[in-house]
């Protein structure tokens, strides 16, 4: 009983492999039935059978090794040299056997190999193939029907395989061009499916940050009313014993003044949340700042030693609560590109007609790939579960629709330091379109200006 027929494998290296394998076979074993041929019409003439054989080993060997090397290697080089070889060995051939017939069966497979859109010079090898052992044939006095007769199959045998290879590279390119534009495909709807997890996700933070938010401001309030009540009490109290005097004169100012804070976080925490989509408003934009140093507090001075420079500023126009988020998103990412205890240097300014806001990292700064998609959506240098590569493009979105531009000077471990220039009144068309997935400006960045 026979075994099962192996099909041929599926993954494309594996079976380029599998029909090279079985090419070279199929070439083999045509030359080993031409050569029996060749043997059987010069039967009785064993030192012409000698020669012709010890050629036709040594030409056969080293066709297997060159074409080895070339269909492994794509080495035009190796094609050349097997075809040289091949043309003369054709030339020994007829010359040694005085043109016997057989030997003529050695061009139509010659033929059968060209291709000229692996190898652009191979149709110009077939012929002068051709012409150099019909000649020598003529003029060692062989009859010209037979090598007429020959050259015109090996030439039919050309035009049926170079029409069946223009078709297979014709294939293969549609091919690659149907797989490219699948794969592009796939590539888009992936994203989309990405930005709209994104999306449902960012959303539902801020949903869970305004309920948070409320939930804490409800005790809260009660906490400060009891604190404030309990504290007026006791300084309406002329004879205190001094237990209770140090309450009066510390602890409780102590405490009401964190319940204060508590509320102020509260409220920015709601505020950051909803991200006030509505109308433009006036806003100071040192005030938004010490929104984002509250928001960021804890996560902050574990890390990093921070330097605020608050300039006089004019108040602008805008939409307050997305400024608080672009500095919040600044410094959460200046934090995160120190490995080590670092600073932060946070300033702002007038320059001009334009607010200027500046931070200012030591941290292990950017390399020039990393710069150039820096603000594209999604994109992160974090490890995978760490970073939705969300913060600095929605930066960029808000910055944008403020009609405000955003320029990123970094220094591989040196630092980065972005700096964002807002309009004081932006223009009467302010919209959204950084926001809502519309064209957006890319920003300017600047490498080291001594690096160069």
């Amino acid at each position: 009983m026979t075994g099962p027929v192996s099909a041929a494998p599926q993954d494309k290296e594996v079976d380029a492999d599998w029909v090279n394998s079985r090419l070279k076979r199929f070439t083999l074993l045509a030359c080993l039935l031409i050569h029996a041929l060749l043997v059987s019409s010069l039967w009785g003439r064993w030192h012409t059978i000698f020669v012709v054989t010890s050629g036709f080993v040594g030409v056969t060997a080293a066709n297997q090794v060159l074409a080895s090397k070339f269909f492994s290697r794509h080495t035009h080089a190796a094609e050349r040299v097997r075809f040289t070889l091949n043309m003369l060995a054709n030339v020994f051939y007829g010359m040694a056997s005085d043109w016997a017939l057989p030997m003529w069966l050695y061009l139509p497979l010659n033929a059968l190999w060209v291709d000229r859109f692996a190898d652009v010079g191979a149709r110009r090898r077939l012929f002068v193939l051709l012409a150099l052992v019909a000649g020598v044939a003529l003029a060692d006095g062989c009859p010209p029907g037979v090598p007429a007769c020959f050259v015109l199959l090996s030439l039919l045998t050309y035009l049926i395989s170079d029409g069946r290879v223009f078709l297979t590279h014709h294939a293969m390119r549609e091919l690659a061009r149907q797989h490219d534009e699948l794969a592009e495909a796939h590539a888009q709807l992936e994203l989309a499916h990405q930005r709209a997890r994104e999306q449902e996700r960012l959303t539902s933070l801020g949903m869970l940050a305004a309920g948070v938010a409320h939930e804490i401001n409800n005790p809260m309030s009660y906490v400060k009313s009891n604190v404030n009540a309990l504290l007026m009490d006791l300084r309406a109290c002329k004879q205190l014993p001094p237990e209770l005097q140090e309450y009066v004169d510390d602890v409780l100012p102590a405490t009401a003044d964190g319940i204060r804070r508590v509320v102020a976080i509260v409220a920015d925490l709601r505020r950051f949340a909803r991200g006030d989509p509505g109308a433009l408003e006036e806003y100071d934009l040192n005030e938004e700042v010490a929104v984002a140093l509250r928001i960021t507090r804890t996560q902050v001075q574990q890390r990093c030693e921070v330097q605020v420079v608050l300039g006089d500023l004019p108040r602008l126009l805008g939409r307050p609560g997305q400024l608080a988020q672009v500095v919040v998103n600044l410094l959460m990412n200046a934090v995160q590109a120190m490995p080590e205890r670092g600073r932060i240097h946070l300033s702002t300014r007038m320059e001009a007609d334009e607010a200027v806001l500046c931070v200012h990292d030591s941290g292990i700064g950017m390399t020039p790939e990393v710069r150039a998609k820096l603000f594209q959506p999604f994109f992160t240098t974090k490890p995978a579960g760490e970073g939705t590569g969300m913060g600095l493009a929605v930066v960029h979105g808000i910055v944008t629709s403020h009609q405000g531009r955003i320029d990123v000077e970094s220094w591989p471990q040196s630092g980065t330091r972005i700096t964002i220039r807002l309009p004081r009144i932006p223009p009467l068309d302010l919209h959204l379109s950084g926001l809502t997935g519309g064209p957006l400006t890319p920003p300017t960045t600047k490498p080291r200006p001594d690096a160069a």
